[in-house]
């Protein structure tokens, strides 16, 4: 007889897997050395999403994008390409969630974040497709409408 896992307690607001360690030094580490600028020149300036409303200054739904890595179930597809996908952002106490998809819904990722200062955003990704995959993240809210995203290998982005 199989036995329930009754002491598995989930942070993030989805219902999915956590971000495991989403703090630790490795993002640390990243946190330090990344540098995001949040002006014109920035390769998230250009408006590349639109959304009808924006109901709150972070949470709710937005469009996102990434690259720096290849995705070997995209044929295809190739390290300087953008997988655009869709995201969710809520928050949760101190916590910050963004909870995003690719390859017209069938990729997923999460990023669990905490601020660091008014504009900054310092967290982790899993890749809940393949959750092996983690990566730690670095975020800038530029306004309502902008969220400036890097990680080790290339860009996570976030608009609306």
């Amino acid at each position: 007889m199989q036995q329930a896992i009754t002491h598995l307690v989930i942070r993030n607001p989805f219902g999915t897997m956590d971000v495991p360690s989403p703090s630790d030094s490795e993002v640390m580490d990243f946190a330090a050395t990344a540098t995001l600028s949040g002006d014109a020149t920035d390769g998230n300036a250009a408006a590349w999403a639109s959304s009808a409303t924006m109901p709150d200054p972070i949470e709710g739904l937005w469009a996102s994008r990434w690259n720096g890595g290849a995705d070997p179930t995209i044929a295809g597809d190739t390290v300087d390409k953008w997988k655009l996908g869709r995201a969710d952002i809520r928050i949760a106490g101190s916590r910050i969630y963004l909870r995003f998809d690719w390859d017209n819904g069938r990729r997923h990722g999460l990023i669990d974040a905490a601020r660091d200062g008014a504009h900054r955003l310092l967290g982790k990704y899993i890749n809940l497709t393949t959750p092996a995959i983690t990566r730690p993240w670095v975020g800038l809210v530029v306004d309502a409408s902008r969220i400036d995203g890097c990680f080790p290998n290339g860009r996570l982005d976030f608009r609306r």
